[in-house]
């Protein structure tokens, strides 16, 4: 177990876990996180789907407007993170 994984983020995921729809969704994320923590966080996921589209740095950072810093990060995570970024987007891709 990772030493951030405590009862307060389990408590965390299973909150996320149980939204039903997009309303619900808004609704916890903006009680959550400010707006600008959720645009990142948005940004960051369509950064993944476009690295794994094929596109390079220029373009995304072109097309999203985000550094080049956030981008390499967001890159480092699909070449060896845990896959999380993969699997949301596989599943939100499919709806």
């Amino acid at each position: 177990m990772a030493k951030w994984h405590t009862e307060a983020t389990d408590r965390l995921i299973r909150a996320i876990a149980s939204v039903k729809d997009m309303e619900e969704g808004y609704i916890l994320m903006e009680d959550l996180c400010t707006i600008k923590e959720i645009i990142d966080i948005s940004q960051r996921l369509e950064v993944a789907r476009l690295l794994i589209d094929g596109k390079n740095y220029q373009e995304i950072t072109k097309l999203t407007g985000v550094s080049t810093a956030t981008i390499s990060r967001v890159n480092k995570c699909l070449e060896y993170g845990n896959g999380g970024y993969r699997a949301a987007l596989e599943k939100i891709i499919g709806e």
